[in-house]
């Protein structure tokens, strides 16, 4: 009998080792064999591979490692994975375990490999096998880029795909954004409109062929067709183009000017030349998006390196089968209008995701704007029909083709801090790949966690591992939130999933938790609830693979806003945290958010609400004057203003670290009336922060924070009244904005570091609280402020946790809400 041993380890995921009582063993090139056992002997062994293995070619790798090595038998996918029956030489079979461990297929996840012998199989040659049906286990695989030998097919004239928009291998193409259900075949697909044709049907059936069972395979002769059209529905006069086919067209509408829709692989897409400042604003205009930066394509790296430098990670995700949209500093020798990212230093480039894309800039030398098909705070627009109506004002001509899209997909987001890759937005190219969850996790129950409100995401929890859905978006948008709920029903037949318990956010008012307590009441099912930055810091320990058993951490969580234990808004935090409990020891200041949401996209109220609460109107008119902002705050409604935070009417007090940026921002008049996205006002902030200053300044000239004790809760907190003196004293001396910036970024870092030391010290005679500290919240995507406490931190021999797979920002809260539950319900107790 063979037993498993499974390795944890994460730089060999897939590594198993499978033990035989008498003391032979197969893989890690270990033998099957008997020692009694002549070694040409043949003997018959099942091995089941788990993990992401069907509709990625793992059959026919299997097929072609078997041939190679003369073995026998038979591999066919089931609902649990992959089985594969062979009989052959125990040092044949060692290697074939050995190479699919270390030779997968691109888009393959071994997860878990098991064995065990059986009687001799009375096969000749080794053959792939129908399928077996039953319930599905398997892994969905996410959508990914054209591969390169599918990019090198269609620009070779001698190859039958030779400029085909829709050319795709199992290492490549459509996935989660054309199924509609399981098993993944075609028949489950937007694909099972496409009859094949004989070559097509050919390389399908042929384990050969890295077509061998692509679900999504196609040709001109049989398959999806793209076409230009106008959304006016006039004819389009094709000799005013210089073209080869409509996908070439594009290219020369957009060198004309022109705003074209594109139908990209998982929804529409907006696209315009974006080195064209007038073609940019009229983007920009006709979308109502004012000021959010614009992502790009460019057609290689070459264009990206005029507008960019980006270094050997930042180019390693850019050509990756994910393509994400990598963010960079724009510090190449070339320049785009401002209008592409208004304020802000980083361009958002991504390298073209599609046969369709490669083909429309072949012939485009330099960049263009390639946004999601939609008008601001609408979901991507995937239905051609709703395109034709929607999209109409915004582009004159539009390139369809004929293979539907069955579920909404964005571009994924990405950005290098400290040397490693940090996904901000998940979805194309890694949703939905499970993450498994930690040591001390495998008893977890099946669980359904709702996540926030922005920038929302869901979570499964099935069989040890977590499943976090793409990025959803903005839940009060009424097409979102009808989105989400599509997405919850397709993830439930997707993954066999129907959980025992569900899973929300404290606060009173997220639609994701209404959603939540409805469904639980209606389903007769337990509702766990979990603290807003409790969430996150158990999104990190998760995100790094931190054990159920492991001791707390200082979890750091620095974000909007989030509804604390106590009833109250919370969003500075700095909590004891293990995946049950969340213990707060320090905060940030609580100040007055003057008109509630209206403070979130009005910066000035948080600006006027901080300084009433540090110096009053008095000082700040007596000492400060001179100031312009003293006039522009002079003109605001200060009697309504004042009586609101007096009698704390629709200005709720919260320890938010995004609501300071804000007011610093504001400040500095970088941002201050309105901010025209979320985070505009942080964002702008760290775009001007003056590198020298970070790198050369002495840390006395730092904006100063104390860290009194909050009266009555006596609990530490980041007091910035000393900040607002020397930075309004900044102000009257005239000191350039971006210096102000650098000194706000690094004082803030001080504190954050000062308090971690506070904190640390527990009782005497005793060690510290901790040795750890996990880093979690939007405002840590803050390339300068997390670098610089990520460095401090290290100074001081702190072992720091950062997000990496999934975002600080609200895109993982729902990982961490599913890892608190399930902790809470192994330890039999849902708080």
């Amino acid at each position: 009998m063979l037993a498993l041993r499974r390795c944890r380890s994460r730089q060999h995921p897939c590594c198993c080792r499978f033990r035989q009582q008498s003391g032979s063993s197969v893989g890690d090139g270990m033998n099957l064999h008997s020692h009694t056992e002549p070694r040409e002997q043949a003997i018959s062994v099942e091995i089941r591979v788990r993990g992401r293995v069907q509709g990625v070619g793992f059959r026919p790798t299997v097929w072609r490692f078997a041939q190679e090595l003369g073995l026998s038998g038979e591999v066919l996918n089931d609902p649990e994975g992959v089985v594969i029956r062979v009989t052959g030489n125990g040092d044949a079979i060692s290697l074939l375990v050995e190479r699919l461990r270390r030779e997968p297929p691109p888009l393959a996840r071994i997860e878990q490999i098991e064995s065990r012998p059986i009687s001799e199989m009375p096969i000749s040659g080794f053959r792939i096998s129908e399928t077996v049906g039953g319930a599905a286990r398997t892994e969905v695989a996410p959508d990914t880029a054209t591969c390169p030998a599918c990019a090198q097919e269609v620009f070779d004239p001698f190859q039958r795909r030779y400029r085909y928009a829709f050319a795709n291998c199992t290492h490549c193409g459509p996935r989660l954004s054309i199924i509609k259900g399981i098993p993944y075949d075609r028949s489950g697909t937007t694909m099972a409109a496409f009859v094949m044709c004989d070559a097509c049907l050919s390389e399908y059936h042929n384990p050969a062929d890295r077509r061998f069972h692509a679900e999504a395979i196609a040709c001109s002769a049989c398959g999806p067709k793209a076409r230009l059209v106008r959304f006016d529905g006039r004819a389009i006069s094709f000799d005013q183009h210089s073209m080869l086919d409509d996908v070439d067209a594009i290219c020369s509408l957009l060198q004309k000017g022109q705003i074209v829709a594109v139908k990209g692989l998982g929804g529409y897409q907006l696209a315009c030349d974006a080195t064209n400042t007038d073609a940019v604003l009229r983007l920009r205009k006709a979308k109502m998006r004012a000021a959010k930066p614009f992502a790009l394509m460019a057609r290689d790296l070459d264009i990206v390196r005029r507008y960019c430098t980006p270094n050997a990670e930042e180019e390693r995700q850019l050509t990756s089968s994910e393509s994400p949209i990598v963010l960079m500093r724009a510090t190449g020798p070339d320049r785009l209008p401002d209008a592409v990212a208004p304020g802000i230093r980083t361009l958002g480039f991504m390298l073209p995701t599609t046969p369709l894309h490669l083909i429309a800039l072949r012939r485009m030398d330099r960049p263009i704007v390639m946004t999601s098909g939609n008008r601001s705070e609408e979901p991507q627009i995937i239905d051609d029909d709703e395109a034709c109506t929607r999209l109409a004002g915004i582009a004159d001509f539009a390139l369809v083709h004929d293979r539907k899209i069955a579920t909404r997909v964005d571009d994924s987001v990405v950005r290098v801090m400290e040397g490693v890759s940090r996904v901000l937005r998940r979805a194309r190219g890694f949703a939905p790949t499970p993450i498994k969850l930690p040591d001390g996790f495998d008893a977890a129950p099946d669980l359904l966690a709702m996540g926030g409100e922005l920038k929302s995401a869901f979570c499964l929890v099935k069989n040890g591992e977590a499943v976090l859905s793409q990025h959803q978006g903005d839940l009060e948008d009424a097409e979102t939130f009808d989105d989400f709920r599509r997405n919850l029903s397709l993830y439930a037949e997707l993954f066999d999933h129907a959980p025992r318990a569900l899973v929300a956010d404290l606060h009173p008012e997220y639609l994701s938790a209404k959603l939540a307590r409805d469904r639980a009441r209606g389903e007769g099912l337990p509702l766990i609830e979990v603290q807003h930055h409790h969430a996150h810091v158990a999104a990190c320990l998760a995100d790094n693979d931190r054990p159920f058993v492991a001791p707390p951490v200082l979890g750091i969580v620095l974000d909007g806003l989030g509804w604390g234990v106590d009833g109250t808004v919370w969003g500075g935090e700095f909590l004891l945290v293990d995946y049950r409990r969340a213990e707060r020891l320090g905060t940030f200041k609580p100040v007055a958010m003057l008109g509630g949401a209206q403070a979130v996209r009005e910066p000035w109220r948080n600006l006027y609400a901080h300084l009433m609460a540090e110096i009053g109107w008095a000082e700040f008119a007596m000492n400060f004057a001179e100031l312009e902002l003293y006039g522009y705050l002079a003109e605001k409604p200060r009697p309504i203003l004042d009586a609101m935070i007096r009698n704390a009417v629709n200005a709720p007090k919260a320890s938010s670290c995004g609501r300071l940026f804000d007011a610093v921002a504001a400040a500095l008049d970088i941002c201050r009336e309105r901010q025209a996205y979320e985070g505009e006002a942080a964002t702008r902030l760290e775009s001007i922060v003056d590198e020298r200053t970070m790198r050369e300044e002495s840390d006395d000239l730092a904006y100063p924070f104390t860290i009194p004790n909050l009266r009555g809760l006596g609990l530490p907190y980041i007091e910035p009244l000393a900040v607002w003196r020397a930075m309004l004293g900044d102000l009257i001396l005239r000191t350039p904005a971006p210096v102000m910036a650098a000194r706000f970024h690094k004082g803030l870092a001080r504190a954050i570091v000062t308090m971690t030391r506070k904190l640390a010290c527990g009782e005497p005679g005793r060690g510290p609280r901790f040795d750890t500290v996990a880093l979690s919240g939007g405002c840590f995507q803050n390339e300068v402020l997390f670098g610089e406490v990520v460095r401090r931190l290290k100074a001081d021999a702190v072992t720091v946790l950062s997000h990496t797979r999934v975002p600080a920002n609200d895109g993982g809260l729902a990982l961490g809400q599913a890892a608190v539950a399930a902790a809470r319900l192994i330890s039999g107790s849902q708080r």
